[in-house]
């Protein structure tokens, strides 16, 4: 299954594509779409698996057509580490974004 069919955002495909992600993970594939839903979505997957990109797609799918100025997202995590890493992912994924 490609990203193309979960149906993102075009401009969140592009920057995947310019990433070199053709496929979503397993646990993108099966998070990604309820997330897009509205469902809440709890899930475990090991290291490198790709859950940071399973949240941050949906969050950032359905930010693009929000009004800014106000939190609209709020990320939390247990270490400053893990904070930098998933801003850092969020900038590559929504590049050719306005987030």
């Amino acid at each position: 299954m490609p990203f193309t069919s979960l149906l993102l955002h075009p401009s969140l495909l592009r920057g995947l594509k310019e990433l070199g992600f053709t496929r979503p993970t397993p646990i993108q594939a099966e998070a990604i779409p309820a997330a897009l839903s509205g469902r809440d979505v709890l899930a475990c997957a090991s290291t490198g698996s790709g859950k940071t990109a399973a949240f941050l797609l949906p969050i950032v799918h359905r930010l693009l057509d929000r009004p800014r100025g106000t939190t609209r997202a709020l990320v939390l995590t247990p270490t400053r580490e893990l904070a930098a890493q998933i801003v850092a992912d969020l900038n590559d994924l929504a590049v050719h974004t306005p987030i």
